[in-house]
């Protein structure tokens, strides 16, 4: 009877092993598929970052699975060798808990003296809990006169409202920032009995843009007034063509027309035949590749960049 437990422990042990071999290759495979140097190249265009992320998450919760079965049931005595972690953040919050051993019988009448510790951290989390600010404004009158006093209500995004700025906050933050939709947003907040229709924070994220408008337009200005500004061309979902070799985003796009009619501006400025013509990227494309010829430059150069370009096409 031991001896089928014992072979039988050993084969489940084995097969888990096998599982999770494979699960790791395929894992590593995935991982250098979409972020490795041809990323590009590799990676399916059909796979999103939200698929990519769940495929992740998928296969290292199966292995996690598969070492805890394997664990279980593994003498207390086998401790797993420390590792190396990196720190928390300095800001977060240190909660001190001590654990003094217990007071046995044989311990009475004797002096405890501390001769070192043993210190670990472990990351916390307080749930994200709601709460109402009640804003109580007393009206008061002056005996024998005349008039009412009391202090005027504050001011508010929402007027008239419930919402508090943190909570439109929360919720712009969650929606734009997180991707997490309104219709999500939702139904976690039902889970405390909070009761947010999606279409009345709709209304709440309309009003709040309104108000950040004066802010996200001082923000590009500021950014206008460099020299040189950087646009992110990483592939999404709304891709868009500049240059026919590269594909980028519409933010990014948005930032590399504004670079095209700073500098075709002030080169028409300087030279007064461009200022009667069209100006557009595959004009430049051409004019720099004859001024390399013009300099000397091999033509296989130019030709090069040309293939190259009819290739991405």
């Amino acid at each position: 009877m031991l001896l089928s437990e014992v072979a039988d422990l050993k084969a489940r042990n084995a097969d888990a092993d096998e599982l999770m071999e494979r699960l790791t290759q395929v894992l590593k495979a995935f991982d250098r598929a979409c972020f490795g140097r041809r990323s590009k190249k590799l990676g399916s265009p059909g796979i999103d970052d939200e698929k990519q992320a769940f495929v992740f998450e998928e296969i290292e919760t199966g292995i996690a699975a598969i070492r805890a079965k394997v664990n279980k049931g593994a003498a207390d005595t086998e401790k797993r060798p420390p590792r190396p972690r990196k720190g928390f953040a300095p800001h977060l919050e240190r909660v001190e808990v001590v654990i003094e051993p217990d007071e046995l019988p044989e311990h009475v009448d004797k002096q405890k003296v501390l001769i070192g510790e043993d210190v670990s951290e472990r990351l916390d989390v307080v749930p994200a809990k709601f709460r109402v600010i009640v804003t109580r404004r007393p009206k008061y009158a002056f005996k024998n006169e005349d008039g009412v006093i009391q202090a005027a209500a504050p001011p508010h995004i929402i007027e008239a409202g419930i919402p508090t700025e943190a909570l439109l906050a929360q919720i712009a933050v969650s929606k734009y920032a997180d991707s997490l939709p309104l219709c999500r947003q939702e139904a976690i907040y039902a889970r405390d009995k909070v009761e947010l229709d999606r279409k009345l924070m709709a209304q709440w994220m309309g009003k709040l843009g309104f108000e950040l408008d004066i802010l996200a337009d001082y923000i590009l200005a500021e950014i206008k007034k460099a020299a040189r500004i950087f646009a992110d061309e990483t592939e999404s979902g709304a891709q868009r063509r500049s240059f026919p070799t590269y594909t980028v985003a519409s933010s990014a796009l948005t930032a590399y027309r504004h670079c095209w009619n700073k500098y075709v501006a002030r080169a028409r400025e300087q030279c007064a035949s461009l200022r009667s013509k069209r100006v557009s990227p595959h004009v430049l494309r051409h004019s720099a590749a004859m001024e390399l010829l013009q300099a000397g430059v091999a033509r296989s150069l130019p030709c090069g960049w040309a293939m190259r370009r009819w290739k991405r096409r």
